[in-house]
């Protein structure tokens, strides 16, 4: 009950008004400095009641009449009692210092017999009675803080781990409570006052302690050991979250106490290969750049990427108003922040209007062009069929004609695995851009083109990751389309530089393969962002669980898995990531009628048509199930 009511009492102080607490302070200094004194004077007598003269008490009154006003112009009830530092103390003392010299001035005026010892003496009563109520208050409002803070095990007693450590010693969200570590030599030893433990230990300090999260600090752990980690800790009932690097730390990019969702990276990504500068460079560095669909997700890490490697300019094209601004401020910032020469040049416009692409292309003398502009995100394109085509098609055609009238030297398609043997309008559109290209790649030798084609990246619009994020942060359920459906997964940045290095080798009508790595099941991707939360899968075995997972059916047009090549023709380049693929075309005449057909069919709004002569096209499209577009069946159902 007393232990309440002295929680109470700081409780109150803590939370009262800042000019209350103040005046607390004020009327405790007023009535500490004359203690001070009177002790100073006795412990040099060496007697606890020593005679004090009329002239004494009157020193003493005066030095406390003018020491509060010269604490205040110091600054000292300024300072936050429960985030007083070092400097606060400092000045507390630079303040009695000051106060022990008034001391002695009014002594000398009063003529008051205080010895000179009892002067020194004061300096340390006045400071123990004025500092130590302020320490005292400090540590209180400290552990209260704390015993409200969430405790944590950090994974991790190295540099990173130990530098978490220190800045959370401070939080009031957190309150690290050991340290996990895989070095054998660390384990049961005490840093800081925390002692580390095995990996093989968590469960066992998970339920000793009652946490539910753990930090990881892994430093500059690599990927595949990180994976190996953020894998085993899937199967734990914790939710795992990580601490940024010491390198962004220390760059400024972020601070240590940024505590955010473990990278999903780290369960798909794999151990970066290095670039060859020489092929980063080759059709970038010193030259005019351009980028079609610059503000989507593809589009906006090339222009990233590209800008590293300093351009002469760099154009960026975009059809929405706002993701060219945003992608603008944000090269420009990056521009200065690398203080680099390249010229940014931000321009609205649409790939579906070859007149103005023509004029963008020659005013900017363009060297380079990454076409990255698509409609990529299959069940919308297969409802509105049309535009998906005049984009996917027709913006990459008129872009590549553009291209040659204006003697561009290079152009590089980002394609999809949806091309390969598509069961949907995207891919299908896509493979037929790919048709053009390799026809045009024939019909002239000006300009070089080349198509480079990848899985899902991560955090691309449309990715599922962001969308199980949510769907886990709004308490379920997962949607999944199929139990058994796979995809292959890149990061953004490894997905640009490998564009990038393949437009380099290209000598014209290339098409390139990425490496996407190993398969993943979705579901079990779902499952681990499910327990990487701290929470349990609810299935019909367990209802008790907290995030089901749903399965919705495939969309229309969409596979269980995704293919990368059409043929077995296919063979390694100099980059061990980077595959070139032979693939089979049509000779140009053939391919301008099959798009004079299509422009026809697309014009006519005949979407039945349009679909049909993409099944026709040697781009070995099937298509599954009754067309989808919204507009067509609503006008067939009227």
């Amino acid at each position: 009950m007393e232990w309440e009511d002295g929680q109470m009492m700081i409780s109150y102080f803590l939370n009262a008004p800042r000019s209350r607490k103040r005046t607390y302070a004020v009327i405790y200094d007023l009535i500490s400095i004359p203690i001070a004194a009177y002790l100073a004077i006795a412990l040099r007598y060496g007697d606890i009641f020593p005679d004090l003269p009329s002239e004494t008490l009157t020193a003493i009154l005066l030095t406390t009449a003018v020491s509060v006003p010269f604490f205040v112009r110091l600054g000292l009830y300024r300072a936050v009692v429960r985030f007083m530092t070092g400097r606060a103390f400092f000045t507390l003392g630079l303040g009695i210092a000051a106060s022990a010299l008034l001391f002695a001035t009014f002594a000398f005026f009063t003529q008051a017999s205080v010895p000179r010892s009892s002067l020194i003496i004061y300096l340390f009563t006045a400071y123990a009675l004025l500092g130590s109520p302020r320490l005292v208050i400090r540590s209180l409002s400290n552990q209260a803080a704390k015993l409200k803070a969430e405790p944590v095990l950090i994974y991790g007693a190295g540099t990173q781990g130990i530098a978490l450590e220190n800045a959370l010693r401070e939080s009031e969200t957190y309150r690290p409570f050991a340290f996990i570590d895989d070095d054998p030599a660390k384990a049961g030893i005490t840093i800081h006052g925390l002692r580390v433990y095995k990996r093989e230990q968590i469960a066992e300090v998970t339920q000793k302690f009652g946490t539910k999260k753990l930090l990881l600090a892994l430093g500059r752990t690599g990927k595949a050991q990180r994976k190996a980690i953020v894998e085993q800790l899937a199967d734990m009932p914790l939710e795992v979250l990580t601490a940024p690097s010491v390198t962004d730390v220390i760059s400024g990019k972020a601070t240590i106490t940024e505590i955010k969702e473990v990278d999903i990276e780290d369960l798909l990504g794999r151990e970066p290969v290095l670039p060859d500068v020489s092929l980063l460079h080759k059709d970038i560095f010193g030259k005019n750049v351009l980028v079609t669909g610059a503000g989507g997700s593809i589009g906006s890490e090339l222009c990233r990427q590209i800008l590293i490697n300093n351009p002469r300019q760099l154009v960026l094209v975009e059809l929405n108003e706002y993701s060219l601004y945003r992608i603008d401020q944000e090269l420009n910032i990056l521009k200065a922040q690398h203080q680099l020469s390249s010229k940014i040049i931000p321009i609205l416009g649409s790939v579906q209007k070859q007149n103005r692409l023509e004029n963008i292309f020659s005013a900017f003398d363009v060297n380079t062009i990454y076409h990255a502009a698509a409609y990529k995100h299959v069940p919308m394109v297969e409802h509105n069929v049309v535009e998906g085509v005049r984009n996917n098609v027709f913006g990459t055609w008129f872009c590549a004609e553009a291209a040659v009238k204006a003697g561009v030297g290079k152009f590089v398609l980002i394609s999809t695995d949806k091309a390969v043997r598509p069961t949907n309008v995207m891919g299908a559109s896509k493979r037929v851009a790919e048709l053009v290209l390799q026809a045009l790649a024939t019909r002239q030798a000006d300009t070089v083109f080349a198509m480079v084609r990848f899985g899902n990246v991560l955090g691309s619009s449309g990715s599922v990751v962001p969308l199980f994020r949510k769907q886990i942060k709004e308490g379920g359920p997962i949607t999944v389309t199929h139990p058994d459906i796979i995809r292959y997964f890149m990061t953004i940045p490894e997905a640009a530089q490998l564009v990038i290095q393949a437009g380099a080798m290209a000598t014209g009508g290339d098409v390139y393969v990425l490496d996407m790595g190993e398969p993943v099941r979705i579901t079990d991707l779902a499952r681990r962002m499910i327990h990487l939360s701290g929470l349990t899968e609810k299935t019909k075995e367990h209802p008790e669980g907290d995030i089901g997972i749903h399965f919705t059916g495939l969309r229309p047009g969409e596979k269980l898995y995704e293919e990368l090549l059409v043929g077995d023709n296919v063979k390694e380049t100099a980059h061990t990531r980077i595959m070139s693929a032979h693939e089979n075309f049509i000779p140009w005449p053939e391919t301008h009628n099959l798009l004079h057909r299509l422009d026809k069919a697309c014009h006519e709004f005949r979407v039945d048509d349009v679909i049909d002569i993409l099944l026709d096209a040697p781009a070995a499209y099937h298509q599954l199930g009754e067309c989808s577009d919204w507009v067509f069946n609503a006008r067939e159902g009227a």
